[in-house]
């Protein structure tokens, strides 16, 4: 490891790593959201795969939890069925951990603070680490507990992703996105989760404003559900374009319907990939 003066030089993580390969090639990355346990974690494990052989680049990954202030009725209800089929976080984590040397790709783990704190946040991290996460969004943490925790996650690899809205005061955006790792997340609406018919005008130049601030790539989510609605994102310049609550009504409509889950979200989310990579 060399060391300059201004610290230790670190190795990419691979949430960094996957950006950066993503922004040489002039590519936006897609980004599907999976509530665990719902159905079950083995369609969970699944459709995990599925996601990255249907072209996903990163995958965020909902640990279920009672009280979820930051989703729609979509991913709350996704949150509940998970929950009533005794997913657990540590039951998660052997699910992901199951999946090594076959899910190539980044996870990033949606959690709230309750449940991280009540683990504690070095446990949290080491196992999460351990069990093959590449990141943690934890979206009812303040900033000033975040810079704590990203502190324990950097030690552990974890990047510590951090979220934007589009009603945080300038000073603070900059504090966010300075401190996010990995990327920032911005939410393009003020509110929860949920399908949208059209997204704000006004998150373009706040893309824009973050690009301004730094060099940490940016994500958009909350209510992006089609493939215009992708493109879209990457004409604003964001990195990134994150589909939850989509995903998550059709995968349980599928179950609903006795479909092969895994295989329904996989279709689901190669139409989006094929949409992000048509020339704008």
């Amino acid at each position: 490891m060399s060391v300059t003066a201004a610290g230790p030089v670190t190795a990419p993580t691979p949430i960094q790593q996957r950006f950066a390969a993503l922004r040489a090639e002039g590519r936006c990355a897609l980004m599907p959201f999976l509530m665990a346990g719902d159905p079950d974690l083995s369609v969970t494990a699944a459709s995990l795969l599925a996601l990255q052989t249907a072209g996903a680049d990163l995958i965020e990954l909902g640990i279920p939890y009672s009280d979820p202030l930051a989703d729609g009725p979509v991913i709350q209800g996704a949150a509940g069925r998970a929950l009533a089929s005794g997913t657990t976080p540590r039951r998660v984590l052997e699910m992901l951990e199951s999946l090594r040397g076959q899910l190539g790709l980044p996870v990033v783990l949606f959690t709230y603070s309750n449940p991280l704190l009540n683990r504690g946040m070095e446990t949290f991290c080491r196992e999460a680490a351990a069990a093959g996460a590449a990141g943690l969004v934890v979206p009812d943490l303040p900033l000033e507990e975040a810079e704590k925790l990203s502190a324990i996650a950097a030690g552990h690899g974890l990047d510590l992703v951090l979220l934007v809205a589009p009603n945080t005061p300038p000073e603070r955006m900059a504090r966010i996105h300075a401190a996010s790792r990995g990327f920032t997340y911005l939410v393009s609406v003020t509110g929860v989760t949920g399908v949208r018919a059209s997204l704000e005008s006004r998150v373009g130049a706040l893309v824009q404003r973050l690009r301004e601030l730094g060099p940490t790539p940016v994500a958009v989510g909350f209510g992006i559900a089609s493939g215009e609605q992708t493109r879209q994102v990457r004409r604003w310049g964001a990195d990134g374009a994150i589909v939850g609550s989509a995903l998550v009504k059709r995968m349980a409509q599928g179950h609903r319907d006795g479909v092969d889950v895994a295989a329904d979200a996989g279709a689901f989310v190669a139409d989006l990939r094929a949409a992000l990579d048509q020339p704008l």
